[in-house]
């Protein structure tokens, strides 16, 4: 059994073979392209029988390789860039080119024997890419609404609009009406700006309707959860990339940084926040927290038992929110095993 690291660029893709030992065998440097992907596929056949592929987890990078790969049959694991900081500090050699990084990767798989398995995209990732493609449409509008706000307060106070009200299309077409008849450069360039708000909003809208109707598919028992919405729900889903990563609802929580860390040494027990972990996972289950917060009778109960205790509005919410990164995985669970049922059917 050899292992094979793999340092993956956008234009090219480095692959050093190593032991079990660690010690390099060979490597080999090629392009990005899939045949040059299947080149190296046939290298490696010939090197060893038995193999396994480690890439850093970078799959922006890495994602059209991996796909050549688990299609050719091999078997890929995932090392997270953390690992490969901490075995490039205790590796002998110096300095940091693509076959030391590749050699990296290979031996921090040595090292890490539980390290996720590679698999094909799901419609998870097309509901993290239409995710994200939203909030840029929101962010590409909030700012167009800066700028028309600015000119619109140069043309008239009296036009300046309600705070929020600039995202609903009725409000951009009374503004638009308004602006009619107006002359001058500042004028022009308000109507365009408001009519590029009204696309964007028209484009958000369309956008949202469909993130809705995949994650009601995709996670059910997910939105089932009290203040878990279609959008946070979407979220969590793309963010997450695959529940069956996770091994257990610990290391979810550890994932998503709702888990503390440990800051104790002899007799006396502490605990404190992390800052690690997907903070797009950790903002939307804060989002869940505040609205069951507020709504919730369980959610609220603990919250009072948790101050009665002696913690302040903070820490009871944070401890609201480790036991909500455990309701998440039981519903990721529950939605992953339907989903299985329903291939199967």
């Amino acid at each position: 059994m050899v292992t094979i690291g793999i340092d993956a660029h956008k234009r090219s893709h480095t692959a050093v073979l190593v032991d079990e030992h660690g010690r390099e065998l060979a490597q080999r440097t090629i392009g990005s392209r899939s045949s040059d992907h299947l080149e190296l596929i046939a290298w490696a056949r010939r090197q060893a029988r038995e193999r396994l592929w480690a890439v850093e987890d970078c799959r922006h990078l890495s994602r059209r390789l991996e796909r050549d790969l688990i299609r050719s049959g091999e078997r890929i694991v995932r090392v997270p860039p953390k690992l490969m900081a901490k075995t490039r500090t205790s590796a002998r050699s110096y300095g940091k080119s693509d076959p030391i990084d590749a050699h990296t990767v290979a031996r921090a798989a040595l090292r890490e024997p539980a390290l996720p398995a590679a698999r094909l995209d799901g419609e998870e990732r097309e509901l993290r890419l239409l995710v994200d493609h939203r909030e840029d449409l929101v962010g590409e509008r909030t700012r167009t609404l800066n700028r028309l706000r600015w000119h619109l307060h140069e043309l008239d106070p009296d036009l300046e609009q309600a705070a929020r009200s600039l995202t609903r299309v009725r409000s951009l077409d009374t503004l638009a009406a308004s602006l009619e008849g107006l002359q001058g450069t500042v004028a022009r360039l308000a109507r365009e700006l408001a009519g590029r708000c009204r696309e964007l909003t028209l484009e958000i809208r369309a956008l949202e309707r469909e993130i809705a109707a995949l994650a009601l598919r995709l996670a059910p028992s997910l939105l089932a959860i009290v203040g878990c919405g279609p959008l946070t729900a979407a979220k969590i889903v793309g963010e997450t990339a695959g529940i069956e990563r996770f091994r257990s609802p610990d290391a979810y929580a550890r994932h998503n940084g709702t888990a503390p860390l440990p800051v104790w040494s002899s007799n006396r027990a502490r605990h404190r926040l992390s800052r690690s972990g997907n903070r797009q996972l950790n903002a939307a289950l804060h989002r869940i927290a505040l609205t069951q917060a507020h709504w919730h009778p369980g959610a609220r109960a603990l919250l009072a038992r948790r101050k009665a205790q002696g913690d302040g509005g903070l820490e009871a919410l944070r401890v609201l929110k480790r036991r909500l990164s455990d309701v998440v995985y039981r519903a990721l669970k529950e939605d992953a095993a339907r989903s299985e049922q329903a291939l199967v059917a």
